[in-house]
């Protein structure tokens, strides 16, 4: 398997994402100091205590999207290794979705939870068991929201966009995954629309009833995705 990623942009996230944490509490730090010297420049303080603590907070949300490990697209990478050169793995494409896998016959939207938790789907819906930890970091987390609404709506509009690129006649098969990617989550899943599931359990579920790709139309999702990242 081939893993396509931008490096460069990882970085750059990262490394604002740590700015801003850094800087935030800076701003904060100074806030106290102010008033301890300068009596006279308490709106100055309070400004910067405000400021600073949405900045500080802004940086942490996007560190642990950015910093924080495992990484999604890392776990993603060693879970499938083992899979053919045919196969292509995007990770952060300028798309609605964060990893696409080009297949040999079809292609695969993967919608990544990358949360340490419980998390049940029941009967349409999603529910997540808060312990104390994950309740503290509520706020500078990303949420669960509805993952497989995401990814359904990624994988109609990958299909859309492929229909216009490789023409009408050719169908591509998208099919639409949620994988859970922290090693420590637990899912509960009951009745899904899609594949819901953990990262040990991804490989078999990359299955489609559909014919191998014409080589032409391969390439050109391919030379598409590429172009995305």
């Amino acid at each position: 398997m081939k893993s396509i990623i931008d490096q460069q942009k990882i970085a750059r996230r990262a490394s604002l994402s740590n700015i801003a944490s850094i800087g935030g509490l800076f701003a904060l730090l100074v806030s106290v100091l102010i008033p301890l010297f300068y009596p006279g420049y308490m709106l100055v303080a309070n400004l910067l205590l405000f400021g600073g603590l949405g900045i500080s907070m802004v940086g942490i949300y996007f560190a642990n999207r950015w910093v924080k490990k495992p990484r999604p697209e890392a776990s993603l990478d060693a879970a499938l290794k083992s899979l053919s050169n045919a196969h292509r793995l995007y990770h952060y494409p300028r798309l609605p979705c964060d990893h696409v896998l080009l297949a040999p016959n079809g292609v695969f939207v993967l919608e990544t939870i990358n949360l340490a938790g419980y998390f049940i789907y029941k009967r349409g819906r999603w529910r997540e068991k808060m312990n104390v930890g994950r309740a503290l970091r509520y706020i500078v987390e990303e949420h669960l929201g509805d993952p497989i609404k995401s990814a359904r709506s990624s994988a109609q509009y990958l299909e859309e966009r492929l229909s216009q690129i490789t023409g009408e006649g050719s169908q591509v098969p998208v099919k639409a995954l949620v994988v859970f990617s922290h090693p420590v989550a637990v899912i509960d899943i009951t009745d899904a629309p899609i594949p819901v599931c953990k990262l040990d359990k991804l490989k078999k579920h990359l299955q489609m009833q559909a014919p191998r790709l014409d080589q032409g139309v391969y390439a050109q999702i391919a030379e598409y995705l590429d172009s995305s990242i």
